[in-house]
Order: structure tokens, then C-alpha cells, then sequence
């Protein structure tokens, strides 16, 4: 009974999230190295450079604070190392990295792949911060391309100040996927490379898949330089793992991280998208079953 509660809570609130994720759409979502110039100044602009201390060490847009996965996710009794915290401990975690209620943040990645920047902007969105948040697009190597400095000065973070905050629903739990991996309307998307989706490589001690998942590999959101694809290309990729219009995405990968990349491209097309945050790794531990090899639509 308690499980059949959680899910009928958890459908209710993806159903109310749907509306206003429906209003999502690229330009809303994903900015460009000149926006950031033009913008870096604002008062209420929070640049949050997704890394590490080494890479943020050796140089990043003046003005960013660090923040990697510790400063903005938190490990469960359970073993599970990359949850959303609870409300409380978030709100600690985001006025900790200088964020308020009237600030607008810009995230950005130190790196080509884009998986750590969108696991902040799933926080983000999670604490009510979803439509003034922003994705720099091509992160840091497209800043620099574009001609803009970087700096290895760092300056401490003054820290914010948020009311209590009350946790928008960005993520699903194990019992809510359990009852709709067959709901028509609901498409089960791995974001991990094919060769963990299959089976032919074991992750977090299991092979293969969530029953009926599809797969979009988290490196694909992307091409070569970093920037997202377009539209079309998403879509395309979208509409090929299952999804039609009006259905609800739901994205797992190893723990929670890569799959964030899914749901974030989802939201640029206006599709519900919700993260089950344990994962594949919280699948496993529960020992729910797999499928191994390539589904089929």
C-alpha cells in the first residue's frame, strides 16, 4: 500500500511539473559565450563552474565559484553516492555557493562532456531555480574559443541567503519506475554507452537494463566541441528511443550523473523529463530484474 501511495503521489506531481516544463524551451535554457560576456557583470548572476579543484585551479571565467558534486548532492544510508539532498541540507548547499531567491545561475563545464553541469541544473531545478538557470553552451573550451579570458584568481564566495525551500519533483524513486515501466505515455531512457546499456559490460554489479529501456548514450546530447545538437538531431533521437508527444521521460544511468544530460536535452524540446536518482546502481542493489541486448520500439 505504501508503494502504491508513492506512486500515485509521484504521478500526481509529474502530471502538475508537465505543465511548466511544457514552457521550457532552448533559448530559455542554453546560452552562448557572448550572452555570458554581455551578462558576467549582472548583480544576480551566480557563475558555478562544474569540475574539480584542479580544473578550476587552472583557470576559469572570473567571477566563478567551484562546484562539483559534493558541494550540491549528498550519499544515502543505503550506500547510494549521488542523491538530491533534502531540502534543508539544500539550501545550506546552495547559499554555501554564494546562490539567493532572486539570483539567476550560469553553469557551465570544464570539460567537452556536459553530464556534471546538468546534474547542478537538475539541483537547480529540483530547488525551484529551473527557469533562471542556465547551461553555457560548449562550457569552457567554447569560451575560450571564442576569444574570452579565463583567470586562476579565485575570490571566497560570499554566501547567500534562501528561504526554506520546497523540493520541486526533478526525480523519481525505484517503486514509481517499477510501476510504469509498461505505462503507455511513460519511456524508460538509458543514458549510459550502449556497451553498459546492453549488457556486454557489468556496472554497479549488474548487466544490462531497466525491462523496456531505450537507450540514448549521455555523449551523443553533445557533438564534438561540446555545444548541444540541434533541435532536430535531439528530437530525431528522442523519437527513436520510444518517445512521442506527450509522453513522460524518465532517464537513469550508473548514478544518477550521465543521465541528467538526457533530461536536460528533454526540457530544450519541452518534454516532461524526470531522473530516477539511485539509478541503475539503486536497481541493482534492490535486485530488480535486467535485460540484456537492444530493445525494440
Amino acid at each position: 500500500m505504501r508503494n502504491l501511495n508513492l506512486s500515485l503521489f509521484f504521478a500526481a506531481a509529474l502530471a502538475v511539473a508537465s505543465t511548466a516544463h511544457a514552457a521550457d524551451s532552448r533559448d530559455q535554457l542554453v546560452v552562448t559565450p557572448t550572452w555570458l560576456a554581455q551578462h558576467a557583470g549582472d548583480k544576480d548572476l551566480v557563475i558555478l563552474h562544474a569540475g574539480n579543484a584542479k580544473s578550476f585551479q587552472a583557470g576559469h571565467i572570473a567571477g566563478a565559484h567551484l562546484a562539483d558534486m559534493d558541494q550540491v548532492t549528498v550519499s544515502d544510508p543505503q550506500g547510494l553516492s549521488t542523491e538530491l539532498p533534502s531540502a534543508e541540507v539544500l539550501r545550506q548547499q546552495l547559499e554555501a555557493l554564494g546562490i539567493s531567491d532572486n539570483s539567476r545561475i550560469l553553469v557551465y563545464s570544464d570539460s567537452e562532456t556536459i553530464p556534471r553541469a546538468t546534474r547542478i541544473l537538475l539541483t537547480l531545478d529540483a530547488a525551484g531555480f529551473g527557469h533562471r538557470s542556465y547551461l553555457l553552451d560548449g562550457g569552457l573550451n567554447e569560451w575560450k574559443a571564442e576569444g574570452h579570458a579565463v583567470t586562476m584568481d579565485s575570490a571566497a564566495v560570499t554566501p547567500g541567503h534562501l528561504k526554506p525551500l520546497t523540493l520541486d519533483p526533478a526525480i523519481v524513486t525505484a517503486d514509481f519506475v517499477q510501476a510504469h515501466l509498461k505505462t503507455p505515455g511513460y519511456d524508460v531512457i538509458d543514458g549510459r554507452a550502449p556497451n553498459f546499456y546492453s549488457g556486454e559490460q557489468a556496472s554497479m554489479g549488474g548487466k544490462g537494463h531497466l525491462p523496456g529501456a531505450h537507450n540514448i548514450p549521455f555523449t551523443t546530447i553533445t557533438g564534438a566541441d561540446g555545444k548541444m545538437k540541434s533541435a532536430d538531431e535531439l528530437r530525431q533521437m528522442f523519437t527513436a528511443a520510444g518517445y512521442n508527444p506527450g509522453d513522460h521521460v524518465i532517464a537513469y544511468c550508473h548514478i544518477g550523473i550521465q543521465a541528467t544530460a538526457v533530461v536536460f536535452a528533454a526540457r530544450t524540446l519541452g518534454i516532461d523529463a524526470k531522473l530516477y536518482d539511485g539509478s541503475f546502481q539503486d536497481w541493482v542493489k534492490r535486485g530488480l530484474p535486467v535485460e540484456t541486448g537492444v530493445a525494440s520500439n
